[in-house]
């Protein structure tokens, strides 16, 4: 297997203001992220030979895009894949480039929430798909939580400071980005003292409801060479869809086999064999702060069960060794689904380049994206690999 090491290149990114976009319908911030990403590659719209839209409540077809961005009869794909929709969506772009199909392609992503009376990932087909009744996310990561806290032997107030410092983190990671939908600072003690929504976890252990899109112009190193000195290399891309449901008995619950498998194949490709040492940001699918957690976990970051020990160090934090949602995460940003994906790589695109203002590192040659959607045993997880150029 040949895999997508160096094969692709990111030579153009775009990201909306995420939040509450009342002014704005879908179309409007697919022009918005769209025109970034060909203002930055250098490109015009109709260097674009084909597309792949991420959307999953927003849209049902690819047709939107093409209307929007005015693409007359260039190839468009939408794509849905759970939390992970945006990632797949570039994934896809990604490897229609590396077969040498075509030469420049876009992938959006894309979610119009606010204004629809959405409140959480969809959840209501399992019911008639053959599999156990679905769990209300609040509720599946809070189960996560509490086995956590009872399997490591934590008790319920060292727990939930741990899971509060990791809110807080990202809570002022956000203060120092403009683009995402909230951007203030929230102390442990006031994440702690907040009204519970499904115990352990509380209000800022929770991420919130938005609008936002993301681009991306992707197309091969040659190409990329002439257009873009600093752009940003594909290194390596995992994804991984589990399908045993939660009601199993020999599962533990306090890891998610998806997040591993995933990590272990975009490893693989990118040639990682010490993620702790080698990555130098990463930015995760903090849906709910104990996700954060144990993904640290999943991906190798942490000891199993000693997550909560780089946490209290600092360790992800922009000063630690290796950052943890430098732009503030889904906590800071909500989680338009069909856009966050692609929003992360944005984060990673940009502190590769050297230019992440506020919030830029001072090592950043290798990033890391992670997206985790769907329930707990059928998880659709993504983990995505990106270096500068050499």
């Amino acid at each position: 297997m040949r895999g997508i090491k160096d094969r692709v290149a990111i030579i153009g990114m775009g990201c909306t203001k995420f939040g509450e976009r009342w002014e704005s319908g879908p179309a409007d911030l697919i022009v918005e992220a769209a025109y970034e990403a060909y203002e930055d590659a250098g490109i015009d719209p109709k260097d674009v030979q084909a597309a792949w839209l991420g959307t999953v409540q927003t849209f049902r077809t690819g047709q939107p895009l093409a209307q929007a961005l005015k693409l007359d009869y260039v190839p468009i794909t939408r794509v849905e894949n759970a939390c992970a929709t945006a990632t797949d969506a570039f994934r896809n772009a990604s490897y229609a480039v590396a077969a040498g199909v075509y030469d420049i392609v876009l992938a959006l992503g894309v979610e119009k929430l606010k204004d629809s009376g959405f409140s959480g990932l969809a959840v209501g087909e399992g019911v008639t798909s053959g599999v156990e009744p679905p769990t209300p996310p609040p509720s599946q990561f809070a189960m996560a939580a509490t086995r956590y806290f009872h399997h490591y032997g934590i008790p319920y107030e060292e727990g939930k400071r741990v899971l509060a410092q990791i809110a807080s983190k990202n809570h002022h990671n956000g203060t120092l980005n403009p683009k995402a939908h909230f951007q203030r600072e929230v102390s442990v003690e006031q994440i702690m003292k907040a009204p519970m929504i499904a115990w352990p976890l509380g209000l800022y252990d929770c991420c919130g409801v938005s609008d936002g899109a993301a681009a991306a112009i992707i197309t091969t190193p040659e190409i990329a060479r002439s257009l873009r000195p600093d752009h940003v290399l594909v290194k390596g891309l995992g994804l991984s869809v589990g399908s045993f449901g939660m009601l199993r008995d020999d599962w533990d619950f306090v890891h998610f086999p998806e997040n591993v498998r995933a990590a272990q194949a975009a490893y693989q490709e990118a040639e990682v064999t010490a993620p702790r040492e080698e990555i130098d940001l990463a930015i995760v699918h903090d849906c709910f702060t104990i996700t954060e957690l144990i993904i640290a976990e999943d991906l190798g970051f942490s000891a199993r069960g000693r997550g909560r020990d780089d946490v209290e160090a600092g360790a992800f934090t922009l000063e630690g060794d290796l950052p943890i949602n430098t732009d503030g995460g889904l906590k800071c940003f909500g989680h338009p689904i069909g856009a966050s994906g692609i929003r992360m790589i944005y984060e990673v695109y940009k502190q590769l380049q050297g230019r992440a203002g506020q919030r830029q590192l001072q090592k950043a040659d290798l990033g890391l994206t992670h997206n985790l959607g769907g329930r707990p045993g059928s998880f659709t997880a993504s983990v995505s690999l990106f270096g500068r150029a050499e």
